[in-house]
């Protein structure tokens, strides 16, 4: 810890303390500013201001860096699996073999749902959004498992936690299906994680349902790469809501809420609806003189990235999966083509090269998604079951400090000062 001095008048100097983390930026210590000036920060966005300490997830913008607990995401993709990336944002560390099964067999037999709860999707519209149901059912989900609700035992946290991971694929699929009039299908547990949510997504009853491995795979890949993203809108509002003492359930509610903002969880959607804009790959050049018209508002959609000035290291992943995806399953597809073609004029025309907009994970997620069979509306539900894991780990590693307080930012008011009240009749 060392001193930083600011500057408050000319003849009067603060003195902040000044914190290293164990990798990026330092930070200075506000949380006396006000106590000692009478001043707060004003920091729109909280762009500079680190609002709590973690141990879960460091991201790089500026290199394309991102590690889980210090694992790069490279080295995960390519060696560990969904559930292990969920035991290590959990606890810390990478489990041995008997560690990684007991949790399998621990999230696998809590895959199911209480029965009751299919009531609850009949009180929505068949064309509700997917992502209406979720805010609903999983904050519901707290009048079902009340057992585990007590936040200040650790036994009782990681009980909601193991069940917040399992059953989302669950209600996620069961969403899907009620959208289409379908009957829901039970969870199997002689499947993997994927291969679960593939089943109950796509199966019928009247047969049997064999995943296809390859895309099995990529949804893997999909969960694992959205896993977690260090303290983004909705991990911070999941931190907001728990900070009050909310129980898990609603914290994670809180979260999905916050993801459905098309400017955070609706990237790989839009990304969709520009491709259909565009509709065939003659269209292309012309919608790209649009996107370099700097008097025009056209935007490219999938294509770079707000906190990854570089390149997303998620996306050199995904690229690779999307194309095995494409050619294992052989859809003919106009709008897939279009996306083909622009992820080769974008990797190559120096106006897209020279701003370093490059394809980012949204774009190719998007496209595996759609090759699969999974319809527009429910890319941000997968993405909410993703991230379930990574919201919780926040939660849990918050509720586990002593120093835990309820978040209460503070403003800059710019409204009336004090003023009389006036009786209507002398009201101009």
């Amino acid at each position: 810890m060392t001193a930083e001095v600011v500057q408050k008048k000319a003849s009067e100097t603060i003195t902040l303390d000044r914190y290293s983390g164990s990798v990026g930026p330092d930070v200075l210590d506000v949380q006396a500013l006000y106590k000692d000036t009478g001043m707060f920060t004003y920091d729109p966005g909280f762009m500079s201001t680190a609002a709590c300490q973690s141990a879960i997830t460091y991201i790089d913008g500026d290199k394309g860096v991102l590690m889980y607990r210090g694992y790069p995401i490279e080295q995960l993709a390519e060696e560990s699996s969904h559930l292990e990336v969920c035991y290590l944002l959990m606890h810390g560390e990478l489990p041995n073999k008997k560690e990684l099964e007991a949790f399998e067999k621990i999230i696998t037999e809590h895959t199911m749902v209480h029965d009751q709860l299919q009531y609850f999707f009949r009180g929505f519209r068949r064309d509700a959004h997917p992502m209406a149901i979720l805010v609903g059912v999983v904050g519901a989900l707290s009048a079902f498992y009340h057992d585990s609700l007590d936040i200040d035992d650790p036994k009782h946290r990681m009980v909601s936690a193991h069940r917040l991971i399992a059953k989302m694929p669950t209600l996620v699929a069961m969403t899907y299906r009620y959208n289409q009039g379908l009957p829901f299908i039970y969870p199997q547990n002689k499947y993997n994680y994927a291969e679960n949510f593939l089943n109950m997504m796509f199966s019928v009853p009247a047969e049997e349902y064999t995943p296809n491995p390859i895309v099995a795979k990529a949804m893997d890949k999909i969960f694992m790469l959205h896993a977690d993203h260090e303290q983004n809108a909705s991990t911070s509002t999941v931190r907001l809501a728990g900070s009050s003492g909310a129980n898990p359930f609603a914290c994670i509610s809180s979260g999905i809420a916050c993801l459905w903002g098309p400017a955070h969880g609706g990237a790989n959607e839009a990304v969709l609806k520009m491709l259909a804009e565009i509709g065939s790959v003659e269209n292309i050049p012309a919608y790209m003189e649009k996107v370099k018209d700097k008097n025009n508002s056209t935007r490219l959609m999938g294509f770079g990235h707000r906190v990854y000035k570089n390149f997303d290291p998620r996306a050199t992943i995904m690229r690779d999966t999307c194309h095995d995806v494409l050619k294992a399953l052989g859809v003919d597809d106009p709008m897939l083509d279009v996306a083909m073609k622009l992820e080769e004029i974008a990797l190559s025309d120096p106006y897209f090269v020279d701003r370093k907009l490059y394809p980012n994970v949204d774009f190719y997620s998007g496209i595996i998604m759609r090759a699969i069979g999974i319809p527009t509306s429910l890319f941000t539900a997968i993405f909410a079951m993703s991230r379930t894991v990574g919201w919780i780990s926040h939660w849990m590693e918050m509720m586990s400090e002593p120093s835990q307080k309820i978040g209460r930012p503070r403003q800059l008011y710019t409204g009336a000062d004090k003023r009389d009240y006036k009786p209507l009749n002398k009201r101009k």
